[in-house]
């Protein structure tokens, strides 16, 4: 297939998704988080794409605006965004589109089918499987970058607490998970395994910036200021600020 043939029309598309997410309450904070998400990381998807060779920007914004479309039903049926308290929201996602066939009103382009879902189905992973297309992982990798860069705005925009689903005593008054930190200090991703205390959460969001792969992506980080506002997260507990100013130690070493 040439991708440089390929046309989206993204009207359409904006339309079909604005279309599905009016079955939602967008008056909730959690839907209305998701659906400028959504479109922030579409965005982000095409800007980072037309840095990278062979890669089809306007395909790249479409993927993006795909990638959480199972974060909806997901609320409605659940009431989080924590895959481990529900379901795999990228698998869910990919249910709803290829199985229940809503990709066929999002976009009208049959031939990204398998493009479209593998970059979805992957995008939350810990690691991007062997498995996947070389013609594909491109699309994957750009996918992944752009919802690490907005999960960060995500959070700071919203109250940690909505996200996460705790109080405001468990998330400001815990410590980091001894065994989060040291993963930190190896400038890796936290495997949600490693994650006991809700601020551990926060440390992981903040680990996703070691993840990112290509050089504009973390231009965008930096750029945008929202890691900045994480890392300076207003702890009460004592151990925890003390914590902090390791993290944005290590973390400002590694921007540099």
């Amino acid at each position: 297939m040439d991708m440089q043939q390929i046309v989206v029309n993204k009207q359409k598309t904006r339309e079909a998704f604005a279309s599905y997410v009016q079955g939602y309450d967008a008056t909730n904070p959690k839907v209305d988080l998701k659906i400028r998400h959504t479109t922030k990381v579409a965005e982000l998807s095409e800007d980072i794409a037309k840095t990278v060779k062979n890669v089809h920007p306007e395909v790249a914004w479409l993927i993006g605006m795909m990638h959480d479309i199972g974060r909806f039903e997901q609320l409605r049926k659940y009431d989080t965004f924590i895959d481990s308290q529900s379901v795999d929201h990228a698998a869910f996602g990919c249910e709803l589109l290829f199985q229940d066939r809503l990709c066929e009103t999002m976009y009208e382009e049959r031939a990204l089918d398998a493009i479209v879902e593998t970059a979805v189905s992957v995008h939350s992973m810990y690691r991007i499987p062997e498995t996947v297309p070389d013609e594909i992982l491109p699309y994957a990798k750009i996918l992944r970058d752009a919802d690490k860069i907005d999960i960060i705005r995500a959070n700071m925009e919203t109250p940690l607490t909505d996200i996460y689903n705790v109080t405001h005593e468990e998330l400001y008054g815990a410590e980091v998970t001894k065994e989060v930190l040291e993963q930190f200090k190896t400038h890796s991703a936290i495997p949600r395994a490693l994650k006991k205390a809700a601020v551990d959460h926060v440390v992981g969001h903040i680990s996703l910036t070691f993840e990112l792969e290509y050089p504009r992506s973390l231009q965008i980080m930096k750029e945008q200021g929202w890691l900045t506002k994480m890392m300076n997260f207003p702890s009460e507990n004592e151990i925890t600020r003390q914590q902090f100013a390791v993290i944005r130690e290590i973390m400002q070493e590694f921007l540099a």
